[in-house]
């Protein structure tokens, strides 16, 4: 019976946040000429950091409450996602102002970076996606 509603919380989360990071990727997408000067806005407002940082690290909270356990198997992809929502939000909420002399560091980095990560959430929120919405 656990197992069945690890497997259950799992799809649920999995159903969130398969989508999630398809749009996230898609709007990283469409707006990739433009991400270097959103960020550049973004770090003039440190305040949004903060705010960026509650939108992260509460719900990587509530998946890491419901679903934090590192056993094999697809669902593990939920715990790692959770784990870094957390440590992102938390970097955001505790240190903006880091994050901004980081972000202008970063800046000419953004054309590689970026791609990677939009590929890397475009293919795990496929598949999430799919886990929690495809046939058993």
């Amino acid at each position: 019976m656990r197992k069945g509603r690890s497997i259950s919380a799992s799809k649920t989360i999995a159903a969130l946040l398969g989508p999630t990071l398809i749009a996230a990727a898609l709007m990283v997408l469409l707006n990739l000429e433009a991400m270097p000067t959103m960020i550049e806005e973004l770090s003039k407002f440190p305040m949004m950091i903060v705010i960026a940082g509650f939108a992260a690290f509460t719900p990587g909270l509530a998946i890491v409450y419901f679903r934090n356990r590192w056993t094999g198997g697809w669902p593990v992809l939920i715990t790692v996602f959770g784990w870094l929502s957390v440590s992102i939000g938390l970097a955001r909420i505790v240190c903006p102002m880091r994050l901004v002399r980081v972000m202008a560091k970063a800046g000419p980095a953004m054309h590689v970076v970026l791609p990677v990560a939009d590929a890397i959430f475009l293919l795990v929120g496929g598949f999430l996606s799919f886990k929690a919405y495809g046939r058993d």
